[in-house]
């Protein structure tokens, strides 16, 4: 077994305690030239690097990884679970943290929007404890916004081309609608060039209800579809939930009111903004009342409640409805899966498109014959990250 010899700084470091004036200040020069040496080694790196403590706190960090998570050292000591929220509790899950000498490898991926838009895949290790200094934990942190835009896409693409791949679904949904248009239309011409003030009015005015009935629906399935299929990106701007959802709620209060549902909940006027898209925001509330809505039978109750953390808005969404299969909640997302009778199954893959365009999350918990809660995760302005999957 080959033995390591010591350096000459290994020498005079053993000796410290031995050396006079001349040979300390030696000792400290060789010192510096040493960190100087490692920290422009480390700063040549692409990659993160950084040595936490099991607290969080960041012992070190080289230029790349102060690059990647927005941290100045000259703003002093900062804490790693502070500037990547919900990294902690993700590693705690598994019981991994704090769990020296038994916490193998830990990778992690997530998405960053502060101080700038990039995904970050991190590598964690334990490192050998020096006596005194409690338990540390190296971390490497790799840009890898490029590789995973790529694959996004490819996703994406694949999934607008199944999209594309039922739109003769779609032509045949629209074909009934026209047929019956076309149907009563003929009618009201015919009838028209009849009338003079006779009894049919009436009947031409059913004829005419009809039409609008079928326009409606048509210009929903073509609006719906469109939306899915030619996504927009969002236009940012300083937004407060609260004053969206009341919004929606003004524009859907009649009919709420026509099913006999009743609205409980918890709107606080004083909100932290977020940064969002207010149309697409309205969009997404829109659609999860509607289904809400349609999920329950009147005396129901919708649910709206809003509350926010440091670094989170949440909106949480739920009705006293029929509740949702467990084997199609892993469904709801996906294009024209729907469990409602006449539904088109494209309101969730939106509302999903919009969320992860925000940098925010949304979850669905349901239990059958109880009811569904819908929570919706906005990142505030000054932290938008998002955790990924691993």
């Amino acid at each position: 077994m080959s033995v390591k010899k010591p350096s000459s700084l290994d020498k005079m470091l053993g000796r410290a305690d031995r050396l006079d004036a001349a040979g300390l200040r030696t000792l400290v020069q060789r010192l510096a030239r040493e960190r100087a040496l490692l920290d422009g080694v480390f700063n040549t790196l692409q990659e993160g690097v950084l040595v936490i403590t099991g607290a969080g706190d960041i012992d070190y960090s080289n230029d790349a990884a102060r690059r990647i998570i927005g941290f100045k050292e000259e703003s002093g000591a900062a804490s790693l679970w502070r500037l990547v929220p919900g990294l902690r509790a993700t590693l705690e899950g598994e019981g991994r943290a704090g769990m020296r000498g038994t916490m193998p490898l830990v990778t992690r991926e997530f998405e960053l929007s502060y101080p700038q838009a990039r995904v970050v895949r991190l590598y964690m290790v334990p490192f050998d404890q020096i006596e005194g200094e409690g338990e540390r934990f190296a971390i490497i942190l790799s840009d890898i916004t490029s590789e995973k835009k790529s694959t996004e896409e490819l996703i994406e693409n694949e999934k607008i081309s199944s999209v594309l791949l039922l739109a003769a679904g779609v032509a045949h949904e629209l074909g009934n609608p026209l047929n019956s248009l076309t149907i009563h239309l003929q009618l009201i011409e015919r009838k028209l060039k009849k009338l003079s003030g006779s009894k049919e009015a009436d009947s031409l005015g059913e004829s005419i209800r009809i039409c609008q009935g079928e326009v409606t629906r048509l210009d929903g399935i073509i609006r719906n579809f469109l939306e899915a299929l030619r996504p927009r990106p969002p236009d940012l701007a300083e937004v407060n939930v609260v004053e969206v959802i009341d919004d929606v709620l003004r524009f859907q209060g009649k009919e709420l009111e026509d099913r006999g549902l009743k609205v409980e909940g918890e709107l606080p006027a004083s909100m932290p903004v977020i940064m969002a898209d207010r149309n697409q925001l309205k969009q997404v509330f829109f659609n999860l009342i509607k289904n809400a809505m349609e999920a329950m039978q009147p005396g129901g109750k919708l649910g709206i409640h809003v509350r926010a953390d440091d670094d989170s808005v949440y909106v949480l969404i739920a009705d006293t409805g029929a509740g949702i299969k467990q084997e199609d909640i892993a469904k709801l997302f996906s294009p024209y899966h729907t469990t409602k009778t006449g539904g088109h199954g494209l309101g969730l893959m939106i509302v999903q498109r919009i969320m992860r365009d925000h940098g925010g999350h949304v979850g669905i918990e349901s239990k059958e014959g109880t009811g569904t809660v819908v929570t919706l995760q906005f990142p505030q302005k000054h932290r938008r990250v998002r955790m990924l999957k691993s």
